[in-house]
């Protein structure tokens, strides 16, 4: 099961960044020390996360290699979230509380998927009810400029591995930026861009159905 999941995340989820957490074992980076007022962004952070029931934006990706991809995303927290890819990238991300799907888009405008636990994804992290960075990572690394808190966590219960880094703009209070960092040091960055909170999306972005016949072929 574990290796099939790492498949799954390198060639399909690598789209989001949060895939390639997984692909490896975890760095041997040790965790640091924060100060009081280091504590207190990371909670505000984490509060952010929290926070957020109804978000929609667009999004931009920049892969290890370089190739930049765009689209558009919407979540609905706890659970609920539709990453939607502008051509020529196929995939489509849906997690509807559950369930996570990965959509691939063919050439005869038939469709293909993938789908797993949520629980068992890296994306849990982003959509879990309640977000305590302080508790459930290990915090390494925290950098303040320019208005920036940069933040590099693992989390502590995970056989994925890998990084996160994340970039919270302190004057608008919004979470501006992610990058995952593999094993091997590759770096997959999603900015997240013209965000616009609180209006709930249409329910039927996530649904994550795939034909029954497929997933248990699996």
């Amino acid at each position: 099961m574990k290796s099939s999941l790492a498949r799954f995340f390198r060639h399909a989820l690598a789209a989001l960044g949060l895939a390639l957490a997984m692909a490896t074992a975890s760095s041997a980076t040790a965790p640091i020390s924060v100060t009081a007022d280091q504590t207190s962004t990371i909670k505000k952070i984490s509060d952010y996360i929290t926070s957020i029931k109804n978000l929609k934006g667009e999004f931009t990706q920049i892969s290890p290699k370089g190739n930049v991809s765009r689209g558009v995303f919407f979540i609905s927290r706890p659970g609920k979230m539709r990453f939607e890819y502008a051509p020529p990238n196929p995939f489509v991300i849906v997690a509807d509380g559950k369930w996570l799907t990965v959509k691939q888009r063919l050439k005869d405008q038939t469709e293909k998927g993938d789908q797993y636990p949520l629980c068992e994804t890296p994306l849990r992290f982003l959509l879990c009810e309640n977000v305590d960075l302080l508790k459930d990572t290990n915090i390494l690394g925290f950098e303040e400029a320019d208005g920036l808190a940069t933040l590099t966590v693992e989390e502590r219960k995970s056989s994925f591995g890998g990084q996160i880094v994340l970039v919270f703009d302190e004057n608008k209070n919004e979470l501006q930026q992610w990058i995952v960092i593999d094993g091997k040091g590759r770096r997959t960055t999603v900015q997240l861009e013209n965000m616009v909170a609180g209006a709930a999306a249409d329910p039927r972005l996530f649904v994550s159905k795939i034909n029954r016949d497929e997933k248990d072929a699996k």
